[in-house]
């Protein structure tokens, strides 16, 4: 199958902005790139800042939703690259039948990974002010941006990516993510045992603190007994956000994905993968 089109899904977070190292990346290597943020929060990071209210009562299912339209349109099965959050709605998408291949990048897990971190626990409901007001949305602070996401980076760093990228995210979607385990009918369910869906790569930061290896390593597991193909890398020195600032990671999971699409096996992508990043800018 050949991919033409690369589908880009931000977190709860961090703006479809986030996104735009790997879309000049990939639109330089000739592909159409799509990176639509969540519906409600198109426009300008200040102003959604100061009024939410179109995104505020979001639910899971309302952002998968969304993108299945998006992805109804194309001509073509695309490339579904999700981070965070979007690594969740990515694992959805696939399973209910769309993509020709997906990758999830540091996500949210689905229902039934129970070995949560501690530490991932705290972090999602020490974010919350009201965590039970599930029509009012939470922004992290600079200094919980950087001590949860971008770790890795100088403060200084961070604090540019906070300014540029940052959005609230809608309280609804972070309770039916991380209380999934606790609900019959969770949102974040998926069916692990799909046998029909395309081919999955689950990738993992080493430095990454919301979502960390453990984390992304349990949900691998649950897809053992399918039939489709799922794959799992790790990536030592990422922490959750800097995976965006690195197209040797946007290199590594095209290469990844055009290998699966076609049938074949990656054993390598020379080049490729040699360590290179773009500095932060403001």
């Amino acid at each position: 199958m050949n991919i033409t089109t690369i589908v880009l899904i931000n977190g709860l977070w961090i703006s479809a902005l986030g996104w735009e190292l790997w879309v000049q990346h990939y639109a330089d290597k000739g592909y159409h790139v799509i990176a639509a943020d969540w519906p409600g929060r198109e426009g300008e990071i200040e102003q959604l800042r100061r009024d939410p209210g179109n995104f505020a009562s979001l639910g899971l299912n309302d952002v998968v939703d969304h993108y299945e339209q998006l992805i109804r349109e194309l001509e073509t099965p695309p490339l579904i690259i999700g981070h965070s959050l979007g690594g969740l709605v990515t694992q959805m998408l696939l399973d209910r039948g769309w993509g020709a291949a997906g990758v999830a990048i540091a996500p949210a897990p689905v229902k039934g990974v129970r070995r949560l971190p501690l530490s991932s626990f705290k972090i999602a409901l020490s974010a919350l002010g009201n965590p039970f007001n599930k029509r009012e949305t939470t922004l992290l602070n600079a200094k919980q941006f950087h001590e949860t996401f971008a770790n890795t980076l100088t403060e200084a760093q961070s604090r540019s990516a906070f300014t540029r990228y940052a959005l609230p995210g809608p309280n609804r979607v972070l309770l039916q993510t991380t209380l999934a385990n606790f609900s019959r009918h969770a949102a974040a369910t998926v069916n692990v045992r799909n046998d029909t869906r395309a081919p999955l790569l689950l990738v993992a930061g080493g430095k990454d603190r919301f979502a960390p290896p453990s984390l992304v390593k349990a949900n691998f597991d649950l897809y053992q007994e399918s039939k489709a193909e799922t794959d799992y890398k790790e990536f030592p020195g990422q922490a959750n956000f800097t995976f965006l600032r690195q197209t040797k990671v946007a290199d590594y999971v095209l290469g990844w994905a055009l290998c699966r699409s076609n049938g074949s096996k990656l054993t390598a992508l020379p080049n490729q993968t040699d360590a290179w990043s773009v500095q932060l800018s403001a």
